[in-house]
């Protein structure tokens, strides 16, 4: 195991649910900006970040077409 990861408290997020910033009823990149201080509040002080890739959403998000791609929704 790696050192670092002893003390790593995780704070998983499923990015389309999360937050969101603009209204469109989709969680999005800037809402996990915005949250950033809530969540190292609670102790935490790492991301698990869930799909967010392009993806045809067939397996919501996880069947991922493009690794390099934000997922536009």
């Amino acid at each position: 195991m790696q050192s670092w990861l002893k003390d790593t408290v995780f704070y998983e997020i499923y990015p389309q649910t999360f937050y969101d910033t603009n209204a469109d009823g989709i969680g999005d990149i800037q809402g996990i900006i915005e949250k950033l201080d809530y969540i190292k509040e609670l102790g935490c002080n790492a991301l698990w970040i869930n799909p967010c890739f392009d993806s045809p959403f067939k397996d919501a998000g996880y069947d991922v077409r493009d690794y390099k791609k934000i997922a536009p929704r």
